[in-house]
């Protein structure tokens, strides 16, 4: 009999190709050179973080009492850095939020965790669209939520609404949304949110019930050729918005962000206070003391957008004109490509006989696709290419 518990095994067995993509692409690199294998999996930004955040690091170290640099504060975070980004989410987006509508997190990730078990009783439904981020369905069963998947619509990315409204039960406590997207690059337009929030609106009407709207906001930050990517708090009372530096300020290792409980939620300070408490008792305690410090002097920092546009340009330029097909990402690092062949994972086998790594679509609930994640070098984008050419050459495919 195995020790791993029954709830764990299955999350062994089928642990993420995403994270099994990157560890290939470390054992190619020891057979053949870092420099010959072109790993596309891993959304880990290879942008530095902007010099003000290095420099506040010391600064911090050298300027603040230890015991507010390296110690315990309310299990929220600190005061004045919450008081800071609410001023500042105030400034850039025209909302009215407040110190008290501010949790600070380990990441989106403890985020979502935080606001899942505040929300989810055993068997409560939560609704997300592919394609999706894959660990959705776990955090969700952390709490012994239901995670049911929309379908996508493949002509656009955005959100299948009429299916949404369809899925939508009395048992429904939540709806995830990516914006923009991980793996599509799409961001969901002020149209399709509004319509979102009306029929959200409506099932809540109708079943007598609360839906809360859980908006993942990682890449909020990057987004190219002026596209804006709306508020979601202003379409949808019952909005609950995570948020994470990893991607904004190239921060993934440092694990920090943020919940926004608006006050227009539903019983908005009793949710609040047992997030709080979920902060704590999930494990995370709080956030990282000195990261918090980092973020109240950073708050408006962003690390650089035109190296991941011009990386997107170059990648989206070079497999069209190698014959594949792909919606041009509006925001995000990620490109997310229709594969050649129905079984997109023989085609990840082939890029990878390529020395091309490449996560299948079917790892966020839409087969058929692949997710390569251009947040690497310029260089190493441009010397994919032929690789890439010669795998369109081998399925016939003809470019532009």
């Amino acid at each position: 009999m195995s020790m791993i518990s029954k709830k764990m095994t299955p999350l062994v067995n089928n642990n993420s190709a995403i994270r099994a993509m990157f560890e290939e692409g470390k054992r190619l690199a020891a057979v053949y050179g870092a420099e010959n294998v072109f790993d596309f999996s891993l959304g880990n930004p290879n942008v530095p973080a902007p010099a003000a955040v290095n420099q506040a690091i010391c600064d911090i170290v050298r300027e603040e009492p230890s015991a507010l640099v390296h110690g315990y504060m309310n299990n929220a975070g600190f005061e004045d850095v919450r008081e800071a980004i609410a001023a500042s989410l105030n400034r850039r987006f025209h909302t009215a939020f407040h110190m008290g509508n501010i949790l600070m997190t380990v990441g989106a990730a403890s985020g979502l965790n935080v606001i899942l078990k505040t929300l989810l009783d055993p068997g409560d439904q939560v609704l997300t669209f592919a394609p999706y981020f894959v660990e959705y369905g776990n955090y969700v069963r952390n709490y012994d939520g239901i995670l049911e998947v929309v379908l996508p619509d493949t002509d656009t990315f955005q959100p299948n609404l009429e299916e949404l409204s369809r899925r939508i039960t009395e048992r429904t406590k939540a709806v995830i949304i990516n914006t923009p997207n991980n793996p599509t690059g799409v961001i969901y337009s002020a149209e399709t949110l509004t319509r979102l929030g009306s029929i959200l609106e409506e099932k809540e009407k109708a079943f007598g019930t609360q839906i809360v709207l859980i908006s993942d906001e990682p890449y909020r930050e990057l987004a190219y050729d002026g596209v804006e990517v709306p508020y979601v708090t202003k379409f949808y009372h019952n909005t609950v918005v995570c948020y994470s530096y990893s991607k904004s300020l190239s921060l993934p290792g440092e694990r920090i962000g943020y919940l926004v409980i608006p006050d227009e939620l539903t019983d908005s300070s009793e949710v609040f206070n047992a997030a709080v408490i979920a902060n704590r008792v999930t494990g995370s305690v709080n956030a990282p003391s000195l990261m918090q410090r980092v973020i109240m002097r950073c708050v408006d920092e962003q690390a650089d957008l035109e190296a991941y546009d011009r990386n997107r340009n170059l990648l989206y330029q070079g497999l069209r004109e190698a014959g594949f097909e792909c919606v041009k990402p509006q925001g995000a690092f990620y490109m997310f490509v229709k594969s050649p062949e129905p079984d997109e994972k023989k085609f990840c086998e082939a890029c990878r006989q390529e020395r091309i790594l490449v996560v299948p679509g079917s790892s966020f609930a839409c087969p058929g696709y692949v997710r390569i994640s251009y947040c690497v070098s310029y260089d190493q984008i441009r010397r994919s290419l032929p690789g890439f050419k010669r795998i369109a050459k081998a399925y016939g495919l003809r470019g532009e």
